[in-house]
């Protein structure tokens, strides 16, 4: 859970409701490491973006590769996600 204030799912509206269902499809909960971008929509759609490219664009990184570097940061950060 995020220490900054988050926009619920049942109250967001314009972009970050479309971003929201994108997220979470048929009434499913958005992670707090997502929602913690809720206040500012831009910010969250353009870190999904980040995160898509870092991810599944091509590289001389395998997929494989690339989440083990995820999982080895998150721990070194002491990130649960």
């Amino acid at each position: 859970m995020s220490w900054i204030r988050e926009i619920a799912e049942s109250e967001a509206s314009g972009l970050l409701a479309k971003l929201y269902d994108k997220l979470a499809p048929r009434g499913g909960r958005v992670a707090h490491i997502l929602r913690c971008h809720s206040l500012n929509p831009a910010v969250l759609r353009d870190h999904l973006a980040l995160y898509r490219t870092i991810m599944f664009a091509r590289s001389g990184l395998s997929r494989r590769e690339r989440e083990m570097v995820a999982t080895v940061v998150s721990a070194i950060n002491g990130c649960h996600y």
